[in-house]
């Protein structure tokens, strides 16, 4: 399993890469995925994410988090043949946070940034494993696994 943090220079971050690391592989375990997958974590700020969400879903403002599958652009690009990885992992996508909302969305919900972003890395990762909250027939199986995922979190996160 390869797991790819970048925080992006000028952001300050307070948590741990390896740290995240964990949390995005108890979400990849937690659905049997194989372990020749690979993954991608960007930490940024909200000029970057709002610049993102304008230019991928038409929202001109910030958001928290935003999630590129590589399993969707495959779907989209359905004329080419597919030709599986030279380096034999699966190219899941990548989480991309704003870490300046979450700790907005912290203070809000009165909890630590570290359980924020567990709850954005969780949902993050989980769309790009085809979860989606915006489709009504899944939004409780989406919102049960997170759930799910971060109580057995609760130790990590506090």
């Amino acid at each position: 399993m390869e797991v790819n943090i970048l925080i992006e220079e000028g952001i300050e971050v307070e948590l741990d890469a390896e740290w995240m690391q964990a949390i995005i592989e108890r979400v990849l375990v937690s659905e049997n995925l194989p372990p020749a997958i690979e993954i991608s974590l960007l930490i940024t700020g909200q000029e970057r994410i709002q610049e993102l969400n304008r230019e991928y879903r038409g929202k001109d403002r910030p958001t928290d988090v935003l999630s590129f599958s590589m399993s969707e652009q495959k779907q989209q690009e359905e004329s080419i043949p597919f030709i599986g990885p030279p380096d034999g992992m699966l190219h899941l996508g990548e989480v991309i946070i704003s870490y300046p909302q979450a700790q907005v969305q912290a203070n809000e919900h009165r909890h630590s940034i570290k359980k924020e972003m567990a709850i954005l890395i969780v949902h993050g990762v989980l769309h790009i494993l085809g979860y989606d909250h915006e489709k009504m027939e899944m939004e409780p199986a989406m919102k049960a696994k997170e759930k799910k995922i971060l109580s057995e979190l609760e130790k990590e996160i506090g």
